[in-house]
């Protein structure tokens, strides 16, 4: 998925634009200099990209919004215009059935993209709520399209991107349908510790930001499995799980589970 991390600029009101890529798919340029700062005509890129017009890239950057804890970011069927980069807290997005019953589709956190579910019909097909107090970067679809056009290369990378959403759905049903509870969920503990890496946090230790039991609605299994699951990792000198805590002490005998 798309991992780009923004920074607020001081006055903490305009987007600074100076972005990182940290995903293993090929996202937007990793250095994109503040709106202010229009003396340089083009940036420099990564390497084997072309230099791509400065305001052409501000262009896409519209503006932030902040999400209260439980509040959605767009619901289902809601017109899809744009889509978000988290620049502080989480996500979930979650799938309705008619009976009522949800389902966890994915977790988003800082510096991951969502909104992207509502690209086929142009509306969403799942809401995006948040699990604490968040902030998200809004680009419009649109103008990033029309400036796909513009810049191959960039229409290259999403493309890529759009494809590792593809990828990572097909991921998931893969374990849902082969995998032990056990396994789920050091699956899912290696997932978040790779995600961690990839944002600069510690890749061993860390708070989950979701519950027990939207973990288990995720993994499709009930919260007591999870709880019991954590136990029994921890019992193996894995992990040590304490609430939300989690501290993995043997990576490698995790991912042989």
């Amino acid at each position: 998925m798309l991992s780009v991390q923004f920074e607020t600029a001081a006055n903490g009101t305009s987007l600074t634009s100076s972005a990182q890529v940290r995903s293993r798919f090929p996202v937007f340029p990793p250095h994109l200099p503040d709106r202010a700062d229009n003396s340089r005509p083009a940036i420099r890129v990564a390497e084997g990209v072309a230099p791509l017009d400065l305001n052409c890239l501000n262009s896409i950057i519209c503006t932030t919004r902040k999400i209260k804890r439980s509040e959605a970011l767009y619901r289902t069927n809601d017109q899809f215009n744009s889509i978000y980069t988290v620049r502080a807290g989480c996500f979930k997005t979650v799938v309705t059935h008619r009976d009522g019953n949800e389902q966890v589709t994915g977790f988003q956190l800082r510096g991951e993209t969502l909104g992207f579910d509502g690209v086929c019909t142009e509306r969403h097909s799942c809401d995006a709520i948040a699990l604490e107090d968040s902030e998200v970067s809004v680009i419009r679809f649109a103008l990033l399209v029309s400036l796909c056009h513009e810049v191959s290369s960039m229409q290259r990378q999403l493309f890529r991107i759009m494809s590792g959403e593809i990828v990572r759905e097909s991921g998931h049903m893969m374990m849902l349908g082969t995998m032990s509870a056990e396994q789920r969920v050091a699956a899912f503990l290696l997932d978040l510790s790779d995600r961690m890496t990839a944002r600069g946090y510690s890749p061993v230790d860390f708070n989950l930001r979701m519950t027990r039991q939207e973990m288990g609605n995720y993994l499709g299994i009930k919260l007591e499995t999870v709880s019991r699951m954590l136990s029994k990792l921890q019992k193996q000198g894995l992990l040590d799980a304490h609430g939300k805590h989690i501290r993995i002490v043997n990576r490698l005998g995790l991912s042989r589970v």
